[in-house]
């Protein structure tokens, strides 16, 4: 009797360790997976295409479940290679490719962009020709998120110049040619020409902009139109305008009695190429003439190094127009390692009022101006007097 008591304990013991033992894989197996079972978790994605469809499943021939558009928010239920399975916030569940969506990662990355730079001095105005994504840093390979419609008004902040993306690979360097010996001895006519340096890789311009929602981001800069009115825009010259700004109201009464509101304006411009290591090479103002009816030049300066942004004031009743600007007083520039954005080494920030028909130049800086290219201050002084006589 004893005999079969201790074979009873032993077998019951040993059901209560099997037992445990399954306990325990069940515990371990719902808490860090199994590689039969496909891995379940709670994180979020954003939906960075501009349009997609949820599928019933991975596979060649599926059906949709559900449309989803740029910025909508989805929740992850699994995930199988690069795709998701996700969940709307309408409870419509399908798998979506992962390349359609960004992680909560760089959505948090796109917000604390929009934080950095949300009371930034806004450069100047601009629309979109079409439809552009917003990318986190200047480049066409870097994360992009929100879709901006085409005609959309942006406030330019930043301008940045980068290697384009599609230029990394270096074009071989050029062999030199050896003439062949001519016979007897004799010593070849020519030599052999030095080789060609390889021409620098082609850049483009990006800009750091700021919707009407407050979503910040960088856009290629050939995609933009700045804002300039037509009746100044016509004296571009064939130059890039940077940007337009007012500066005064003056009221026009023309020939049949009529009053009219007149604009004068601060135009920057820059030559038109990417890449430049500033922002703008001339400045002009353009002044009513109240006799002529029409816009005229008054001020103009040539051969700067400009960097944005301009604070201008406009006139009031209490004061002249004026406007400040940062130029570089030698040629060296540097640029931001992370978005490519140029500053002066050796920066000056100069003023210039507006009074009537006249700008002056004030404030505690009035060194002369470093000359790059043929103009100086002097000429641009002479020029404005030239106009009014």
């Amino acid at each position: 009797m004893a005999k079969n008591s201790s074979i009873f304990f032993a077998n019951s013991l040993g059901r209560l360790r099997v037992s445990k033992a399954l306990l325990g894989c069940a515990l371990l197996l719902s808490a860090t997976g199994c590689s039969r079972f496909h891995r379940h978790s709670t994180d979020t994605v954003y939906v960075s295409a501009r349009q997609t469809y949820l599928h019933d499943r991975v596979a060649a021939v599926s059906n949709r479940v559900a449309g989803v558009t740029n910025g909508q928010v989805l929740e992850v239920l699994d995930r199988n290679r690069r795709f998701l399975k996700v969940k709307t916030d309408k409870n419509q569940i399908g798998w979506i490719e992962e390349r359609a969506v960004i992680d909560t990662k760089t959505y948090a990355a796109f917000q604390q962009l929009s934080d950095q730079h949300k009371n930034d001095v806004v450069t100047a105005q601009a629309s979109l020709r079409d439809d552009l994504y917003m990318h986190l840093t200047p480049g066409r390979t870097a994360e992009h998120f929100y879709l901006i419609p085409g005609n959309t008004k942006v406030q330019l902040l930043t301008r940045a110049s980068v290697q384009r993306s599609n230029s990394n690979a270096t074009a071989p360097a050029p062999k030199s040619v050896v003439p062949a010996t001519p016979p007897n001895g004799a010593k070849p006519a020519t030599e052999a020409p030095a080789p060609v340096a390889p021409a620098p890789p082609p850049m483009e311009d990006w800009w750091l902009v700021r919707d009407g929602q407050g979503r910040t981001g960088w856009l290629l800069s050939s995609r933009l139109d700045v804002d300039v009115p037509d009746a100044i825009g016509l004296y571009a010259e064939g130059q890039h305008i940077v940007g337009a700004w007012p500066l005064a109201q003056v009221t026009d009464v023309d020939d049949n009695g009529a009053s009219h509101t007149e604009i004068e304006y601060l135009m920057a411009l820059s030559a038109p190429k990417a890449g430049l290591p500033y922002d703008f090479d001339q400045l002009r103002v353009f002044t009513w003439n109240l006799k002529r009816h029409r816009y005229e030049t008054a001020f103009r300066m040539r051969n700067i190094r400009g960097y944005l942004p301009l604070h201008v004031t406009q006139a009031t009743g209490n004061g002249p127009a004026s406007f400040q600007f940062l130029i570089a007083n030698n040629d060296k520039a540097m640029a931001d390692p992370a978005t490519g954005a140029a500053r002066p080494v050796v920066p000056r920030m100069l003023s210039y009022q507006l009074i009537q028909t006249r700008v002056m130049r004030t404030g505690p800086d009035m060194g002369p101006l470093p000359n790059f290219g043929g103009g100086d201050d002097d000429k641009n002084k002479k020029d404005a007097k030239k106009k009014h006589k």
